[in-house]
């Protein structure tokens, strides 16, 4: 028994062994080579960050979306560091996947559909102007007595609605009966009597009635001519009246018009004959329908319509004048053959006499944008019918169509606000600076930007008149910042280098003349560098903060009126350190020039806060704020 004991423990201890070399191998074999497999594995690149900036201040640089700092509008993607590798036209932007998904930028492929717009007119029912009668007298005489009192009030034709009592027929009548005497010896006479007679209505028989008894009256009745109902009711029981007087005014009400406004812009897809239905407020559920009859060819000055004619058969006196009516008419556009190239709405920019899209590049890893000028027909409700420009199966983009265009604009492609192409520098080194320019209205930014073109070797040239900031794109082998700045000053405008002559100033129009205050207040933000403009960078930028190599910065503060500029400015002046400070009261922004070593940005932002006026760092207290005048009262 003990021997079998033993054996059992001998082959334990040797099973055991056995187990646990097996595992060392294994270990050795399997686990070492999977870590060797681990390690060769490259490490996953972290996702490139997207750059948001702003299309107005690209010095403007966020790691997530938002609002400027400076002017509040939304930032915009810039393409990130995987931008791709394709081949594309030089005049695309490219954007980056993630670019376009956090922009919301939507396309669309275009195509074709019939060419009929939906108009929905509003008008009101009318009478009928040709079934308007004027109940007239045609004797001088005296309102004897009247048969109709009151507007409304029906009529039949034949019926009698008034005497009259007239001296002038009751003489006529004796003319007559004195004619006859005389027809022996003056049958004409007798003839001119009954003539006289005639023509103030009175009939043969009647004539012959005088002949035959003798006998004359000084009344005359007047009967309706026609039936309908009484609109005008002008005499009275008693009123002396003239021959050709206007007695009632009857209109007949079997039929009436449908008369609708229709606008300027949508009498092209108008046409007679075309079929209406209408509906009226006071008969819901009944639709109504009709041909156009007529079209006024004459425009309402105020209102700019024109009025659309539809008659309508009333013998069931259900429609009365006055009525609302609201019609719809499917109508197509005329000239018009088969399907029409269509886009929405939302896919055109407006830049005056242009209409700009974005079309999407095809054959791109990463989505690519062209813009297209094209040529727009009529408008489709929420579409536009396009004329040339564009075809059938492209894509486009229909929604965040400015956001593509803010980045066309920042990497100086052909875009909404510059259709200049850039000219590629001979070294392929192209410059780009941003530098203040003193200017007013739309004629400051032709001259501006005509003036910075006419030197060699600028490609683009857009200045704001909101921030006064002058974008420039310029081949740096042929000419630099200094000179475009003194071409601007030479054509009148003070720039942040140079100031113009008082000469070229005062021969500035009236509408031109800025204030000079701001001449060589502040340094330029130059963009020479590439490498720093455009390469990505997923840190915040701090564009409010102090500049301590410039001591220049442009706080936005809110206000109304001089009142608030005076106050303003006052406040932040009374800093220590504070050179100048200008307010500009229509782009609610602030000039500060002051010495970096004496204070910063954000004490003179908290001394005009306690002043009563919100910054872009600080906002005024509520009890400061309706402190002040009615008229300093911003919205907040």
């Amino acid at each position: 028994m003990s021997k079998l004991n033993d054996i059992v423990k001998n082959n334990a201890v040797k099973y055991g062994a056995i187990l646990l070399v097996g595992l060392l191998l294994g270990w050795l074999v399997f686990g070492g080579s999977a870590t060797h497999e681990h390690n060769g594995e490259p490490a996953p690149t972290e996702e490139a960050a997207v750059i948001w900036t702003c299309s107005m201040h690209p010095q403007i640089r966020m790691d997530k979306p938002g609002k400027c700092p400076l002017c509040a509008m939304d930032l915009i993607p810039l393409k990130s560091a995987d931008g791709g590798d394709d081949t594309l036209d030089d005049d695309a932007i490219q954007m980056s996947k993630e670019a376009v998904a956090l922009a919301n930028i939507q396309t669309t492929v275009v195509g074709r559909q019939e060419a009929i717009k939906d108009l929905q007119l509003y008008g009101t029912i009318q009478v009928d102007e040709r079934l308007q009668q004027s109940q007239t007298s045609h004797v001088n005489g005296r309102i004897e007595k009247l048969f109709i009192n009151f507007t409304g009030e029906s009529v039949k034709q034949g019926q009698l609605i008034a005497t009259i009592y007239s001296p002038d027929l009751l003489n006529a009548q004796q003319e007559l009966l004195e004619a006859k005497k005389l027809t022996d010896f003056q049958p004409m006479l007798l003839d001119a009597a009954k003539e006289k007679l005639k023509l103030w209505k009175m009939s043969e028989a009647q004539i012959n009635k005088i002949l035959s008894t003798g006998k004359v009256s000084p009344y005359v009745s007047i009967s309706a001519n026609t039936s309908g109902i009484v609109t005008a009711k002008n005499v009275n029981q008693g009123d002396y009246i003239n021959q050709g007087s206007v007695l009632y005014s009857i209109s007949n009400m079997n039929k009436l018009w449908a008369v609708f406004e229709a606008y300027e812009a949508d009498l092209p897809f108008i046409k007679e004959g075309d079929v209406l239905s209408y509906t009226l407020q006071s008969i819901p559920g009944k639709v109504y329908q009709g041909k156009v009859s007529f079209i006024n060819p004459i425009i309402d000055a105020t209102s700019r319509t024109a009025k659309i004619r539809v008659e309508a058969d009333n013998r069931d006196q259900a429609l009365k004048p006055e009525m609302y009516a609201t019609a719809t008419i499917q109508a197509p556009i005329k000239g018009s053959h088969g399907q029409q190239i269509t886009i929405p709405k939302s896919a055109v920019l407006w830049t005056g006499k242009r209409s700009v899209i974005y079309v999407k590049q095809p054959n791109t890893s990463t989505p690519a944008f062209k813009m297209r000028e094209i040529v727009l027909g009529p408008s489709l409700g929420d579409n536009y019918v396009v004329t040339s420009g564009l075809e059938d199966g492209e894509e486009i983009v229909t929604r965040g169509v400015f956001t593509v265009d803010s980045s066309a604009q920042l990497e100086g492609k052909p875009s909404m606000m510059n259709n200049d192409k850039p000219t590629p520098t001979a070294h392929g080194e192209e410059g780009h600076v941003m530098f203040t320019v003193s200017g007013n209205c739309e004629m400051c930014k032709a001259r501006i930007e005509k003036a910075a073109k006419s030197v060699a070797g600028v490609s683009s040239a857009t200045w704001s008149p909101k921030d006064k900031m002058l974008h420039l794109n310029f081949d740096k082998s042929k000419t630099n910042q200094q000179q475009v700045s003194k071409a601007i000053a030479a054509a009148g405008h003070d720039t942040e280098l140079d100031k113009a002559a008082d000469k070229a100033y005062d021969a500035l129009p009236s509408c031109c003349l800025y204030s000079r205050d701001l001449a060589k207040s502040t340094q330029p933000m130059n963009h020479d560098n590439h490498a720093k403009h455009d390469q990505p960078s997923t840190s915040t930028a701090k564009p409010l903060g102090k500049n301590k190599q410039q001591g220049h910065a442009m706080l936005p503060v809110k206000g109304n009126c001089g009142l608030c500029k005076e106050r303003i400015e006052t406040a932040a002046k009374s800093v220590p350190g504070v050179t100048t400070a200008n307010w500009d009261v229509n782009a609610k922004m602030l000039h500060l020039n002051f010495d970096p070593a004496k204070t910063d940005q954000k004490k003179i932002s908290k001394v005009i806060a306690a002043a009563g006026h919100d910054t872009a760092l600080d906002k005024a207290s509520d009890k400061t704020y309706n402190s002040l005048h009615g008229c300093c009262q911003y919205e907040r």
